[in-house]
């Protein structure tokens, strides 16, 4: 990601998720961080803490022990949060294979990249 902008760090993105578990970790993840924070504003503040328990535990979880590559949100926090509901509104609306279709070749095995998340 030479130039800096989020259309250079989608490509990479979506190759270090090429894994539907992958994608359904992070799905959940997102899902339930959204879910945590909905709760502690109507609820109780400190259910806040849940928030990136659950938003980044599902999503590293997936880049350690399923895609076997390193979170982008060790490099690029910001970017890598927009991703991840980019990638989960695009999974819901049925169209994440054709992104992932668009970076990653059918002819070739899903690769641990090492460098984003």
């Amino acid at each position: 990601m030479a130039s800096g902008r989020f259309a250079d760090f989608w490509p990479d993105y979506v190759r270090a998720h090429s894994r539907p578990k992958t994608r359904a970790l992070h799905a959940t993840g997102s899902t339930l961080a959204v879910l945590s924070l909905i709760l502690a504003l109507s609820i109780n503040l400190w259910v806040l803490v849940l928030v990136p328990i659950t938003g980044y535990g599902f999503a590293w979880y997936s880049h350690f022990f399923v895609e076997h590559n390193r979170p982008a949100t060790f490099g690029h926090p910001f970017y890598s949060l927009f991703a991840d509901y980019r990638m989960v509104f695009l999974m819901m609306a049925g169209r994440m294979s054709e992104e992932v279709a668009r970076y990653i070749p059918a002819d070739s095995a899903p690769v641990a990249l090492g460098t984003h998340a």
